[in-house]
Order: C-alpha cells, then structure tokens, then sequence
C-alpha cells in the first residue's frame, strides 16, 4: 500500500499596520517574483464579511438556498465557495486547497498571528510602533528607514531587493 502525503507549498506572509501599503507591494511582487519563474498563489484575509458572488445571479440563489459548497466554473478559471458558519476556516486549511504542481509560493496578507514566516512592512508615517509588528515569526523588516533590528533589513522602496530577499528564502525552503 502506497501512502501518498500532500506537499505542503511554503507560506510567506506580508505583514503591516493598515495604510502601510501591503496590498501596493504584493501587486509589484506577485509580477516580479513571476519573472524570476515563481509561480505564486495569494491568500488575503479580510476582517469583513465578504461575498464573491453576485446577488441573482444562480449561483448566488443556488448557494443561499442552502448549497454549502458551490463551483462557478468558466473556460478560463474557476472559484470554489464554501460556507463556514459554525467555525473560522484555520490558514493551513486554505493553504491546502492550492494545487502543488501549479504553485511554488504562497504569500499571505493578513493572518498576522499565523505562526508563518513573515516580512514585516514599516513606515513610520503610518503613526503606529515599531514594537507590535515584529514577533518571532518575522524574517526580515521592509522600511523606508536605518534602523536596528534583529532580523535583516529591506528597503521597503526596492521591489528588486525584496524579491530577491525571497528568491533565497524559497530556495532554502525548498
């Protein structure tokens, strides 16, 4: 009997106060990491209640009828929704959905405390601490200032920098 175990696909988080610019940087990242041949996938958590499905449309109506796990499928891609009203659904959960053979990295934005290796984002401009940003799980702070700390230093303005930052890190990992 062959016992097949899931690859598990390294996870790297980006981490920040709101207004930092998480979102900015991981629409930069995502292309260059790209051309540097990794193939990554996104998980963004969200504090709201969301909804990727549009309101009458049928799957929208099929899944509100009571469907707790609906496909919309099309030629060019496809979303699964699944409900989770009884129970929040944990990052290695989600991670798991992701296909190994199509993905070399997953960066996540939020799930801040997710014990996953992280790059923590700094602008002092924000208006909030440097002290509630870096746990144990931060392997390196991107800001727009000299400063010291006790993981590596990124120029939070250099695309090129960070992505090579994790080149290496996933080349470790892997």
């Amino acid at each position: 009997m062959t016992i097949i175990t899931k690859q598990r696909i390294p996870l790297l988080g980006i981490t920040a106060y709101s207004g930092t610019g998480k979102t900015t940087l991981l629409k930069q990242l995502i292309p260059a990491l790209s051309n540097m041949g990794i193939r990554c996938a996104l998980i963004k958590h969200s504090h709201h209640n969301m909804d990727i499905d549009i309101p009458g449309k049928d799957s929208y109506e099929l899944r509100k009828a009571g469907a707790s796990q609906t496909i919309v499928a099309c030629d060019q891609r496809w979303a699964l929704m699944t409900e989770t009203p009884d129970r929040a659904i944990s990052l290695t959960e989600l991670a798991d959905k992701f296909d190994a053979n199509q993905i070399d990295l997953v960066l996540v934005e939020g799930f801040k405390h997710e014990p996953i290796d992280k790059i923590a984002l700094f602008r002092r401009s924000v208006g909030k601490p440097l002290d509630g940003l870096i746990d144990n799980h931060v392997i390196a702070l991107a800001t727009d200032e000299t400063m010291s700390v006790n993981v590596p230093l990124l120029d939070i303005n250099s695309l090129e920098q960070i992505a090579d930052f994790i080149q290496c890190w996933l080349n470790k990992k892997t």
